[in-house]
C-alpha cells in the first residue's frame, strides 16, 4: 500500500485545483441549478436557460484530475484533490459547494481511483489479480444511481416541470422564431409531468456514462505517463458479477412500485441498464473479433449510436443475452482452431 508523501500532496492540491475550476466553470445564482445540472441529461436545458455556457459543459470533466491523481500516484493523492477542490469551491463561492461537490463529483472519483488499484496476489508471490473491470463498471453505475438520488432529495418535483417547461418553452422559441412577447403554442407540453419522471433514470444512466469515460480516460493519461500501475484490461474479456442480474431483476421490479420506492428503484434500473449496454459493447469487440473487416463493423455501431441514441438499447439487450448465455463463450467455440505449422 503506497504512502503518503511530499510529492502525493503536492498532486493531490494540484489536481484539487484543476478540478475546482473545472466545477466552477459551471456558474450559477442558484443553488437549485447545481441538483438540476445532475438531474439533466441533456445540459441543452441549462444552456437554454442562460444558467451555464457551452464551457460549462467542461464540469463534465472535473472528476479527471482526481481520477489522475488517484490512478497515477496514489488513492491518497486522488482524496486530498477532492477535499482541496471542496474547499476552494466553498471559499470561492458558498459552503453549499463543499458537499455537492464532494457528494457528486469528489467522493465518486476517488473511490473508483481506489478500487482500480486494488491488487492481490494470486497463485505464486509474482501474480498479482487486480480488481475485475466489470466491478468498476457495476460501481459506476451504483454511484450515477445514488448521485442523482441524492440530487432528487434536495428538489421537489413541481421545481422539476417548472424548469423543464420553461427549458423546452425557450428552445422552442428560439427554433422556431417565436418572440418572447407573443405565445407559445406547446402541443402534448402542457403537462410536463411525464418528462419529470423519465428525467430522473436518464440522469443515472448519463452520469454511469460519465463517470466511466473520466475513469477511462485517465487511464489513459496515465497509461501514457508510464504510471499506470495495474496492466491495461481487455475490453472484450469485460465480464459482471454473477449478482448483478438479480440487482437489476430486483430494482427493475421495484421501479413499478408506487410512490417514492418506485422513483428511487428506477435510478438503480435505468443506471445497471446503461452498464450493460456497456457490456453489450464489449461482446461485440469479442465475437468480430477475427472478422476481416471488424474495423468498418466497430465503427458503423458507435456511428449509428452516436447519431440515432436509441440504438443504444440494442447494446443493452446484446449484454444481457450475453450475461444469460455466454455468447461469446458459444462464438468462441464454432470457431476453428488455429492450424499446426509444419515442423
Amino acid at each position: 500500500m503506497t504512502r503518503f508523501s511530499v510529492q502525493i500532496g503536492l498532486v493531490g492540491l494540484g489536481a484539487g485545483a484543476c478540478s475546482a475550476l473545472l466545477f466552477a466553470l459551471m456558474l450559477s445564482k442558484s443553488v437549485v441549478a447545481i441538483g438540476l445540472f445532475y438531474l439533466s441529461p441533456l445540459p441543452i436545458l441549462l444552456v437554454a436557460l442562460g444558467w451555464i455556457h457551452w464551457a460549462g459543459l467542461l464540469v463534465y470533466l472535473s472528476p479527471l484530475p482526481i481520477l489522475i491523481g488517484a490512478l497515477g500516484w496514489s488513492h491518497w493523492a486522488g482524496l486530498l484533490a477532492a477535499v482541496v477542490a471542496a474547499v476552494s469551491l466553498a471559499l470561492a463561492l458558498d459552503n453549499f459547494y463543499f458537499l455537492a461537490f464532494l457528494i457528486s463529483i469528489g467522493v465518486p472519483a476517488w473511490w473508483l481511483g481506489y478500487l482500480a488499484l486494488l491488487a492481490r496476489p494470486a497463485g505464486t508471490a509474482d501474480e498479482i489479480e487486480w480488481y475485475p473491470p466489470g466491478r468498476l463498471v457495476v460501481w459506476s453505475a451504483a454511484l450515477g444511481a445514488l448521485m442523482v438520488l441524492i440530487g432528487l432529495s434536495q428538489i421537489d418535483e413541481a421545481t422539476i416541470r417548472d424548469t423543464l417547461r420553461r427549458a423546452i418553452e425557450s428552445m422552442l422559441r428560439t427554433q422556431m422564431r417565436v418572440p418572447p412577447d407573443k405565445p407559445l403554442e406547446l402541443p402534448g407540453l402542457a403537462d410536463p409531468a411525464a418528462l419529470a419522471m423519465v428525467l430522473p433514470p436518464a440522469a443515472a444512466a448519463l452520469t454511469t456514462v460519465t463517470q466511466l469515460l473520466n475513469l477511462w480516460l485517465a487511464g489513459r493519461i496515465v497509461r501514457i505517463s508510464g504510471r499506470l500501475r495495474r496492466p491495461w484490461p481487455e475490453f472484450a474479456a469485460l465480464r459482471f458479477p454473477s449478482t448483478t442480474p438479480i440487482a437489476l431483476a430486483a430494482a427493475f421490479g421495484a421501479s413499478f412500485l408506487p410512490g417514492t420506492l418506485g422513483h428511487a428503484a428506477a435510478l438503480p434500473a435505468a443506471s445497471l441498464l446503461m452498464a450493460y449496454a456497456v457490456l453489450g459493447f464489449a461482446v461485440v469487440h469479442g465475437i468480430t473479433r477475427h472478422l476481416p473487416s471488424r474495423g468498418v463493423v466497430l465503427f458503423a455501431i458507435y456511428v449509428a449510436v452516436a447519431l440515432f441514441g436509441w440504438t443504444v438499447l440494442l447494446m443493452t439487450l446484446l449484454g444481457l443475452i450475453d450475461a444469460a448465455l455466454d455468447l461469446r463463450g458459444r462464438v468462441a467455440a464454432t470457431r476453428k482452431p488455429p492450424p499446426i505449422p509444419p515442423v
